[in-house]
């Protein structure tokens, strides 16, 4: 199955000269959303023993791929949202500005997934990868469904390994 044929574009969502790429049809199918794990569980599979994903579609691969390699989850959430001492980064997205948080628990000795849906500007990785960091964790890669090339996001990450299961 080609996924690039079930991803749909939205022009000028979530504002004008965007063009939004909707991975939903992918998790709505049951069997692209099967590949999809495949291919994350081919690339990482005893490689790493956490998977931490970002809010919010992170958490969909992030978890059914640490539940597929019985390994742990941790998410990482917009400021506010998690209970307990965090600690927190703010970063420029495409369109905007936004603050991510973690809990606040050492990372120390952990081999580590930093999941999410789409890599756009590399701004919302960049300071998930820079808390794991100050939490002592062990970044093996950054894994996305989605890579958007002509943003140059790897350039602002060149220090990671970063795969991606479709680029545009």
């Amino acid at each position: 199955m080609n996924l690039k044929d079930i991803i749909r574009d939205y022009p000028d969502y979530p504002k004008k000269g965007i063009i939004f790429k909707d991975m939903w049809p992918a998790i709505e199918d049951p069997d692209a959303f099967e590949q999809i794990l495949s291919e994350f569980e081919k690339e990482f599979g005893g490689k790493i023993d956490t998977v931490i994903g970002i809010e919010s579609r992170g958490f969909i691969f992030g978890a059914a791929l640490a539940n597929r390699l019985k390994i742990s989850f941790i998410p990482i959430r917009k400021k506010g949202k998690l209970p307990g001492e965090t600690i927190s980064r703010d970063f420029e997205l495409e369109y905007g500005s936004a603050s991510i948080e973690i809990k606040n628990e050492s990372l120390k000795g952990k081999s580590i997934l930093i999941i999410d849906d789409l890599l756009a500007t590399g701004g919302t990785v960049e300071a998930a990868a820079k808390m794991i960091e100050e939490l002592e964790g062990n970044i093996i890669s950054l894994g996305f469904l989605i890579e958007l090339d002509f943003l140059k996001a790897r350039e602002i990450l060149s220090k990671y390994k970063v795969y991606s299961i479709l680029r545009y």
